[in-house]
């Protein structure tokens, strides 16, 4: 199967006052169409960014994207409107994604009327339809958000995300905020609809039993850059650079017999604001020397397992 995205030395700098911050620094990954790529690392390590600028919410500082091999980089206005219809987010936040002004039948019939293709009858049964897809009840068409619970105005996310037969999904954390019992609906039904549609998934979380449930292959993400990347089998049984074994140890297991080998992490974290070359984890890793100072890139030690260690061979006994 081709790849539906790709990423090639993708950055996205802020300016403040401060500083440059780092957001996203030179990235490359590719999503195989139809598949789901597990976007995995710590609060604020650019996550969240890096799908916007994907999706265009933001634009990139440097680097490229392709979506199907063509080179989505720099749209013009009437590109870019074309484009909208194939990609799509589910926000973190159903309550504040949600207009508090729109019913719920308006927040699904927006992007329909906006596309300009169907009439009221058919955005009368589209909505119908998309309603009946994320499970929730007609009777509900003419609540107003906050009359909802979390799970239904994810739902309603959903609904909206999918009302344009999109081809590649941004999910950012679209369960983190729910509970547990709810989250496992949410996943099913976001991948009963990926064998559905053929949808193809950058989904962004930090918690990591969510993503071994849903994610075809990982990538790990440390302040901005790729730490690793493969399978995601591979990574849960064989994580090869320091931050994803640290990462992996913080898995909570119901297993009392299962011994508890959590690596903690010491050291001041590294500022985003113009950082300097080198491994943005060294100050933190237990195996740092002078070499993590030089600049670190991904590179294949596996058949399709990346890492950007210069030590990996060394902490691993490859």
């Amino acid at each position: 199967m081709a790849d539906l995205i790709e990423v090639k030395n993708l950055k996205k700098y802020f300016s403040t006052s401060r500083g440059v911050v780092h957001a996203v620094d030179d990235v490359s990954f590719s999503i195989e169409e139809g598949k789901t790529l597990g976007l995995v690392g710590e609060s604020g390590c650019g996550k969240s960014t890096l799908g916007r600028v994907i999706i265009h919410l933001l634009e990139s500082t440097e680097g490229s994207l392709f979506f199907q091999g063509r080179d989505i980089t720099h749209l013009n206005n009437t590109a870019m409107r074309a484009f909208r219809e194939y990609v799509q987010i589910i926000f973190q936040d159903s309550f504040s994604s949600l207009n508090p002004r729109l019913t719920i039948k308006e927040t699904i019939q927006e992007p329909l009327y906006l596309s300009k293709k169907f009439n009221s009858a058919q955005i009368e049964k589209e909505t119908i339809r998309l309603m009946d897809l994320v499970g929730i009840e007609k009777r509900l068409r003419n609540s107003y958000p906050h009359e909802l619970d979390g799970g239904r105005r994810q739902r309603i996310g959903i609904a909206r995300a999918l009302a344009l037969n999109p081809k590649f999904v941004v999910c950012d954390e679209p369960v983190s905020s729910l509970d547990v019992s709810i989250q496992a609906q949410i996943l099913n039904l976001l991948m009963d609809l990926q064998e559905e549609f053929h949808l193809t998934y950058l989904f962004v979380t930090h918690n990591l039993s969510v993503v071994r449930h849903i994610s075809s292959h990982i990538c790990v993400m440390y302040l901005g850059q790729m730490v690793e990347t493969c399978p995601t089998d591979e990574l849960f049984e064989n994580q090869l650079h320091p931050y994803s074994k640290a990462l992996l140890s913080a898995i909570l297991s119901v297993d009392i017999h299962r011994p508890k080998n959590r690596i903690l992490l010491k050291g001041e974290i590294t500022s985003p604001i113009n950082p300097k070359p080198g491994c943005r984890f060294a100050q933190r890793c237990l195996y740092a020397d002078e070499n993590c100072h030089n600049p670190q890139n991904l590179a294949e030690v596996k058949p399709g397992h990346f890492v950007s260690c210069c030590k990996v061979k060394e902490i691993n006994k490859l």
